[in-house]
């Protein structure tokens, strides 16, 4: 593990694999997760691949107690901007997952001059009423189901906030069957969830989409349901230079349940 000083922060990150000449795959991890998530894709891609995979501010190994207002999107699209610019590579490629798409979304939009590529592996995120005719304002319908999560680890229950985020996205009955080292995982950065209802992120709109001018590698898992997918092919459908490619029998972690079928996707975007 090494880290890079940014925004007042030193920011951990796994470097894996060899220089071949072209740009970085600079990976961002989804909520309650961290540079460990992508374990089970590092073997494939680094085949190909320098990776580099960050942990946000006050995710793991960082050990956050909740406090402080420094966990937002904004924060985080900081942060990422500038360790691309330290890191001083020239334009890199770009992917991210879950929460962390909708960063990587944020900076390709703010900075295009620092990426190739950018991928989104189901970006979380809400779309406003350019985007979705359904649009009626307000929290997101997943922030009461989160905030009760957050309730409960603020209240030392981490196993139970955990359970109803998990079982809010992957349904009912999901936590009891992770693994263990997944469920460790999650509890190393339980208290990030406490932030993050507090964050107020701002809605995609069409505008936004169509800012997007690099090519762009939508990844949606067949099997994931609500808003995600809703999401995802809203912005497809308007950023420029996308592609969207489904990975059949897979839900929200696709790369965790699909390892090998998710880098051949990514590996072969990067090289066309």
């Amino acid at each position: 593990m090494q880290s890079l000083h940014v925004n007042g922060y030193d920011m951990p990150y796994l470097d894996v694999g060899e220089d071949r000449g072209g740009p970085p795959l600079i990976c961002v991890h989804g909520s309650l997760n961290d540079f460990r998530v992508w374990g089970c894709v590092l073997g494939p891609l680094t085949q190909r691949r320098r990776v580099i995979a960050v942990s946000l501010r006050h995710f793991f190994p960082e050990r956050w107690d909740g406090v402080g207002n420094t966990y937002s999107i904004a924060q985080h699209v900081d942060d990422v901007t500038a360790f691309i610019e330290k890191l001083d590579l020239g334009p890199v490629d770009l992917m991210g997952h879950s929460r962390g798409g909708h960063i990587c979304f944020r900076v390709a939009q703010r900075r295009p001059d620092l990426l190739r590529r950018l991928i989104l592996a189901e970006p979380g995120g809400e779309l406003d009423a350019s985007l979705d005719p359904d649009y009626v304002g307000g929290p997101s319908p997943l922030l009461a189901r989160f905030t009760a999560s957050a309730e409960k680890i603020a209240a030392g229950d981490v196993d139970g906030g955990l359970a109803v985020f998990v079982d809010t996205l992957e349904g009912p009955g999901t936590w009891p069957r992770l693994p263990a080292m997944v469920k460790q995982n999650l509890r190393d950065n339980a208290y990030t969830l406490i932030g993050q209802v507090r964050d107020n992120r701002p809605p995609f709109s069409k505008a936004d989409a169509e800012s997007i001018k690099m090519p762009t590698l939508f990844i949606l898992g067949a099997r994931t349901k609500g808003l995600l997918p809703k999401v995802l092919h809203a912005l497809a459908a308007h950023v420029p230079y996308s592609k969207t490619a489904i990975i059949p029998n897979a839900t929200h972690p696709m790369f965790e349940q699909a390892p090998q079928k998710y880098s051949e996707l990514v590996l072969d975007f990067l090289a066309s």
